[in-house]
């Protein structure tokens, strides 16, 4: 098992929690049953004056009518006691223990048709992105994606994370492990456009884009890195991007120093639900684009403007002049709100 790794076993009360969920009701039945087995108890140990255990062993043996043998022996009172304990608790014991029985199963086919579920939509998936990890980074990143509508999968080893974000916002999901090459297949790592490792140690990240590059060739892969040193290493191991919060948080200072208006304008934009944002996407064979000169498209009349053209042949117009004709091939940078991107564009061709 490697360092960090932690076993697919829940704690026994997190499994508790899970198949309780549903049902308000079962607390209070666990309740009762744990009451019925106090009253047996107690009242053979006043009756009787038995010990704990043998009053515990005579008040169990009652209720399941297992009658294995008396620990007790019973005086006239301790047997108008049993008998009277019996028939009131009998049919309450046996409910709750049948009721408790089909939530377990029931809750384990709940899960079962979720994973089944969720294992059907990542394999439809097609251009994705693929979050390691469900730590603060990568909740920012799942709900930047979410805001965008852009199909992501998110890969965390604490069932628990999942259940608090992944679960209720609806986030296509594997629990599991992302340094293993299992896991990352079962998240479409040969389909995904783009893989994001935001694991909390360099160590980890650093296995993520071994097994990740290894896999897929050409993804593009972004990785956190906590340490400078690791950088270097993180670029041999096939990362196309690093990122270090550090110094993106620096820069970010920096940006605020020296450009304070810009700032303030892309802020209002996006307290306003209008977050403005730079895209590039491809023009394919299907495109209305396709050969059509740059101001003959509907571009600009639907907020997004063109401020970059890459031909195929690496040629790049910066800024592309109006008459520029659009081929297949062309990489074009765009820039708008969010919404306006993805309403002409699509973020199924997005490249």
């Amino acid at each position: 098992m490697r360092t960090g790794q932690r076993t697919g076993r829940e704690p026994v009360t997190q499994r508790l929690r899970h198949f309780l969920a549903p049902h308000s009701s079962g607390l209070r039945l666990i309740t009762v049953v744990f009451v019925l087995i106090l009253i047996g108890i107690f009242g053979l140990r006043l009756i009787e004056h038995a010990s704990w255990i043998n009053c515990f062993y005579m008040t169990i043996i009652t209720l399941s009518t297992v009658g294995y043998e008396d620990p007790i022996h019973l005086s006239t009172a301790g047997k108008m006691f049993i008998s009277f304990y019996l028939m009131g608790s009998l049919g309450v014991f046996t409910y709750s223990l049948f009721q408790i029985g089909q939530w377990v199963v029931g809750a384990e086919l709940r899960r079962m048709r979720e994973r089944r579920r969720m294992k059907a939509a990542i394999e439809r998936l097609e251009n994705h992105y693929i979050v390691c990890g469900l730590g603060r980074m990568g909740l920012e990143i799942c709900r930047y994606f979410s805001e965008r509508e852009r199909p992501f999968v998110v890969i965390e080893l604490d069932e628990t994370k999942l259940t608090q974000h992944a679960l209720p916002a609806g986030w296509l999901h594997v629990h599991g492990d992302a340094t293993d090459d299992q896991t990352l297949r079962d998240a479409g790592i040969e389909r995904a456009r783009s893989l994001a490792t935001v694991l909390p140690s360099d160590a980890a990240n650093l296995y993520v884009v071994l097994s990740a590059r290894m896999l897929a060739s050409g993804l593009q892969i972004i990785a956190r890195a906590s340490e400078e040193k690791a950088v270097e290493k993180f670029l041999h191991a096939g990362a196309t991007r690093i990122v270090s919060p550090f110094s993106s948080g620096a820069v970010k200072m920096a940006r605020f120093m020296l450009n304070p208006s810009i700032e303030d304008f892309l802020e209002i934009a996006d307290q306003q639900g209008n977050e403005l944002e730079l895209a590039d996407f491809q023009i394919s064979s299907q495109s209305p684009y396709v050969d059509k000169k740059l101001m003959e498209t509907d571009l600009r009349e639907q907020g997004v403007m063109v401020i970059g053209i890459r031909r195929v042949n690496g040629e790049r117009l910066m800024p592309p002049p109006a008459d520029a004709v659009l081929r297949e091939g062309d990489c074009l940078f765009a820039f708008g709100s969010a919404g306006s991107i993805n309403a002409v564009l699509g973020f199924e061709r997005l490249r």
